[in-house]
């Protein structure tokens, strides 16, 4: 597991806790982030930075209780932004969480079969 991507003891505490519930957990937190990387893209061709924080700001939760650290990090620099209402610096980080998102969900998918 690479660790500039997931937290391997994160991972492993997950999947201790959920046991055989531990890839429908994936499917969902896979299925939840898409979602949520439509509303990151939604907000900002709206340009409204009160939905971009916010869905920012819960994405965020999520890839930390998933031991995604640089999505995280990546999310709450998006939230920083838009708390600002600088949606234009917003742009490229979009298509950067994009990008890490689609690395952390290869890595979860290798852990175990999803339904994506």
């Amino acid at each position: 597991m690479s660790e500039a991507h997931l937290d391997d003891a994160v991972l492993s505490a997950l999947q201790d806790v959920m046991a055989e519930e531990f890839p429908l957990l994936l499917e969902t937190f896979i299925g939840d982030s898409e979602e949520r990387l439509r509303g990151l893209r939604e907000a900002l061709q709206h340009a409204d930075a009160h939905a971009l924080r916010h869905t920012a700001h819960s994405f965020k939760g999520s890839c930390g209780n998933m031991g995604a650290l640089r999505l995280t990090s990546l999310c709450k620099q998006l939230e920083d932004l838009a708390r600002h209402g600088n949606l234009s610096a917003a742009v490229p980080l979009v298509a950067e969480v994009e990008s890490e998102f689609a690395s952390v969900r290869r890595l979860l998918e290798a852990l175990g079969p999803t339904a994506s």
